[in-house]
């Protein structure tokens, strides 16, 4: 299912304007990182919460979801307290490249059992500006990103940690043959936080700097659990025993 999303793209000169984007196809990467090092300690981070990555598949890990999933609100509703957000560079794929700042909120009980069911069971949030790509294609090591939670620092890197875009998209057509050239979007994976401890929390920030250009996109969300509105002993289990004893918690 298509979702179309009302971006404002922001040039460098300081003119804006208006993109109807439909987002017919997206797909999130994981340790996508230019170094292994580095995306092991967010391995490690996620690990401690008794997720398991597929290491077995070659990074980066390719996890297709839902367009429909894919939002700019400034709300969002979940169904456990145990969901966290972070900061990730998104490709859009529309008349050109644009790059854009995004958080993959993720279930992280359900990330227990599978991480393709998690980054679909969260909304993915997009910051509503974005920038062309080939204007700072020769300054892009230079940008940053960070987030926070409830107004902690959570999370900062430069972008030079991560795969460039041109190498992004080589990859996903290699691997993923029937990814369209438009109307798509790619979240390209995040980093371990700052305590390299996972975050839970109500509001989330995250931005995506660039000092070369003296700008910044930034976007503020809130979380809200949607079992909160039913008394503790009416409130069904989140998994159940098939999936494993050990999930099987209420929300």
């Amino acid at each position: 299912m298509s979702r179309r999303l009302p971006l404002t793209v922001v040039e460098r000169g300081g003119s804006k304007r208006a993109m109807d984007l439909t987002l017919d196809t997206v797909i999130n990467l994981g340790s996508a990182t230019r170094s292994d090092e580095v995306a092991k300690l967010h391995r490690d981070e996620v690990l401690l919460h008794g997720v398991h990555v597929a290491t077995e598949v070659p990074a980066p890990r390719m996890y297709p979801i839902a367009a429909s999933s894919v939002v700019t609100d400034d709300l969002i509703e979940v169904q456990t307290e145990e969901t966290s957000g972070e900061v990730e560079i998104v490709l859009i794929l529309a008349d050109q490249l644009y790059v854009g700042v995004g958080s993959d909120h993720t279930d992280r009980a359900l990330e227990r059992a599978s991480i393709p069911w998690s980054k679909q069971a969260c909304a993915n949030v997009l910051a509503p500006q974005v920038w062309p790509f080939e204007e700072l294609k020769d300054d892009w090591d230079s940008c940053v990103l960070r987030s926070w939670v409830d107004g902690r620092l959570y999370q900062e890197v430069g972008v030079d940690a991560f795969l460039r875009p041109e190498t992004v998209l080589e990859i996903v057509a290699e691997r993923a043959p029937g990814f369209p050239e438009t109307n798509a979007a790619i979240f390209c994976g995040t980093i371990v936080s700052v305590d390299k401890r996972l975050g839970f929390g109500s509001r989330w920030a995250f931005e995506m700097t660039d000092p070369k250009g003296d700008r910044c996109i930034r976007h503020t969300y809130d979380v809200r659990n949607m079992f909160d509105a039913i008394r503790p002993d009416y409130r069904v289990p989140m998994l159940t025993g098939a999936i494993g004893p050990d999930l099987a918690k209420s929300a």
